[in-house]
Order: structure tokens, then sequence, then C-alpha cells
């Protein structure tokens, strides 16, 4: 997400803060360079207009070139131009206490929209709502059974009708979320391969039945500019009051990201970054503006370990730290922990200096998977103790695992200079300062 854009923000970064000083020649010579970068990101050509003659009708303020470091200055103004951009805060729903809550989903077909509705209705049942999927799109069928999918996997119920019209199943799903006192009922309606007007009068007529609190249009970020033009007409016939953007983890170069707010002016509300039905995320302008800069995004890093993280095992791993007891068990509980908050690329680039850093470090997946495999071929005797592991039990652990004898020497050496630099740190941090040393030095 945003991988090319961000590069190119670095490079052009790097260019300001080797000048000493800043004069209006290399400012407006590094908005030409920030106008072709977001150019090319798919970014819409009137929005990379206004954003470029904003941001350097701000860097050429005494402000910029009288300061003691103009290239942060520069670097402050484009993360602040940014923000604004997209909206500068995050839409949270808001629900009302005393009736059953209405979201109404519309979008193109393939956009992904059946499964951006499933993955807002585990969102909201995360905190504490009850959640109804309606099938409205009839022309489809598989949009129903692909519904009914979704929802058995996540134990939501659904409501569908095969045999009603869209405006019908909306009735009566609006009635039967009043009688099970459903909290939110969130409506699948049909997509198509392009806006027509039989359409958009369906879907018009859907709204006025179901009175929603939101209407999300749902755009597929891998179309750019596609998506954006598709949203104006939609804006122009709905007035659709948010955006999801899906696909957000796969090559998007960002553009509609970038310009749905500005030429809409509906904001971005989530987006999807993975095709699990967890892999949602409510859109922060902000750490969206400090991930394209290259700055982190330790706020959702955080929010990531809380909701993932398991707390009475942390506690439990700490006392084993402390007592230098570390094992290839707790090692493989940690490993497994981090794969539920997502991909480690994503993860380390949420970190601030370290993303940066590592951009042109690729991360293999299957390494996770390939340290997991010779984990869990170990006898738990052999996790817990794995200075016992000799040429014999690595060989029986390579067979079981599908991996070289290599690979398990590979690991063992790595678990072994990381269980030396917790007894270091342990020396040094003493009991008092013990926790605090630990998580400056754990990855997890």
């Amino acid at each position: 997400m945003f991988e090319e854009l961000s590069n190119r923000f670095d490079s052009i970064f790097k260019k300001l803060k080797g000048r000493g000083k800043l004069s209006a020649d290399n400012i407006s010579e590094a908005m030409r360079d920030v106008k072709r970068a977001l150019l090319e990101a798919d970014v819409n050509y009137k929005v990379v207009k206004n954003f470029t003659a904003q941001v350097k009708e701000k860097a050429l303020g005494k402000e910029v070139l009288q300061s003691v470091t103009p290239g942060q200055q520069f670097i402050k103004i484009v993360h602040e131009e940014l923000t604004a951009l997209m909206g500068k805060d995050a839409q949270e729903f808001r629900f009302h206490t005393n009736r059953s809550n209405t979201i109404v989903f519309a979008g193109l077909q393939g956009s992904g929209k059946t499964t951006a509705c499933a993955k807002i209705a585990l969102y909201f049942r995360k905190k504490g709502h009850r959640p109804l999927l309606v099938a409205a799109d009839t022309y489809r069928p598989a949009a129903i059974d692909q519904l009914i999918t979704l929802g058995k996997s996540l134990n939501i119920p659904v409501h569908f009708d095969r045999e009603k019209k869209p405006q019908q199943i909306c009735k009566d799903a609006l009635s039967l979320a009043k009688r099970e006192d459903h909290s939110l009922v969130i409506v699948d309606t049909a997509g198509r391969l392009h806006i027509d007007d039989d359409m958009m009068q369906e879907l018009k007529e859907v709204c006025s039945i179901t009175k929603p609190d939101e209407v999300f249009f749902v755009a597929d970020a891998m179309t750019g500019q596609d998506a954006v033009s598709t949203a104006t007409e939609f804006y122009n016939l709905i007035n659709f009051t948010g955006v999801v953007l899906t696909k957000m983890d796969g090559d998007a170069r960002g553009g509609a990201a970038l310009s749905i707010r500005q030429v809409t002016g509906a904001p971005v509300n989530f987006i999807g970054v993975g095709e699990k039905p967890d892999a949602l995320e409510l859109f922060h302008p902000e750490r969206m503006a400090s991930r394209i800069l290259g700055m982190g995004d330790i706020v959702t890093l955080v929010e990531k370990a809380q909701e993932f993280v398991d707390i009475e095992k942390s506690k439990k791993l700490e006392k084993k730290i402390r007592k230098n007891a570390f094992s290839l068990q707790d090692f493989l509980d940690q490993l497994r922990q981090i794969k539920k908050m997502g991909s480690l690329q994503e993860l380390i680039s949420m970190i601030p200096g370290v993303g940066s850093q590592m951009k042109d470090v690729e991360v293999d997946p299957n390494s996770l998977k390939k340290i997991e495999a010779i984990i869990c071929s170990m006898t738990m005797k052999e996790r817990e103790k794995p200075q016992i592991i000799d040429g014999s039990r690595k060989r029986r652990i390579s067979r079981g695992s599908g991996t070289q004898v290599q690979d398990i020497n590979r690991l063992l050496k790595q678990f072994d200079q990381m269980s030396t630099m917790m007894k270091r740190m342990n020396k040094i941090a003493g009991k008092r300062g013990h926790a605090a040393a630990m998580r400056n030095i754990l990855p997890f």
C-alpha cells in the first residue's frame, strides 16, 4: 500500500535534507517532483494541482526559508496537507441506542462490496453490537450465497429471500431486526458492471425504505482514477455519506484514497487490508499520511497489539524472561500472535524510523511458516531445552517439517543469540527496570 509513492517522497525529502538552506528555486524543484509522484500514483489531476499549490505557498513562507531545519519544516507541511487532503479526522460510525441502525452498501460489481459487508459486521460485533446482514442483491445468485457463507463462518445472521424484490427484502429485514433486537442492519445492494438508470432507481428506493444512517460507497483501490470517476457518478445520484476502499493491501498506487475525499466531499471511513474477515481498518488520515511519508504508524501498531496479544500470556512470558526461562515454545506462541496482527512487512512499516530503513528488505512470509513447522516438529522437551537437540534429532525434525538441517541450525543459532541478549538485559536492567528493558528489545 502506497509503497511506490512512499519511495518517491523519501527520495525527494533526502534531496532537501541535504541542503543547508532552502530557496524558492529548490522548493519549486521539489514541488515538481511531488506533483510527478502524485500523478504517477494515479491521484486526480485537479487534486494534485490544488495540493501542490497549497504546499508551495506555505513552503515559500518565512517559516520554512528562515528555519534552522528547513527540510524538516517542509516535510511537516507536506504531512499536514496530506492529512487535510484525506479528511483530517477518522470518521467513526455513531450509533443510536434506542433503535436499529442501518448501513446500505453500494458499488460496482467486483469491487468487494459483499465481503466488505461481512467485514463491517464483524468489526461492529467486536464492539458489542448485534449485526444483521441483508442479501438484497437478487440479480447475482452467487452474491446471496457468498453472503450466507460469510455469515455462517462468522456466526452472523443473514436475511435473504430469493423470490422477493430487494425493496421487500429490506422491509422484511427491518421488521426482523426490530423483533430480534439487532442494533445494526447491513444491506448488501446489487452491483453492476456499469452504472445504469434501473440500478440507481432501485438503490434510491432501497435507501428511501431503509432510511439508512450511512450509505457507504465501496471502491476498489486497484482501479485508481476509475474508482474516483465512478464515485463521483454515484455521489451525484445517491449522495453517499462515506467510502470503504477495498484491496488496499495489493498493488494499489493509492490515487483513489488521496482523491475521493476531495472530489466527492465524502470521507473514507474504512479500508480493506487483506482477504480475511478481520482485515479491515478504520481510516485515519493522519496515520495514513505518516505511513506514506515513511514516518511509521505506532498508534495503529499498538492498537493491533492490544487486540491480538493475550495479556495474561504476556505476563507469564515476562516472568519467564525474568528467570531466563524463555523457550522455543514461548517463541512459537509469540510468532503466532504476531501472525494474527498482519503481515510482518506491514508491521515493520508501522515502526517509526524502522520501516523506511527496511523498505528494500524483502520479508518472506514463508520463512515464518518454516520456523513454525520446525518448532511444531519438535517434542515438548526439545522446545523447552533446545540444547539437547543433537544430529539425529535434527534429522528427525528436518523430515517432519519438510526442511533442511541447515534451516534447523539457523533457527537454533538465532534462538541462542536471542537468549544471550535477554540474559544480558536481565543483568543490566535488574528487577525494577526489567519490563521496560524487555519491551525495548522484543518485537512482540
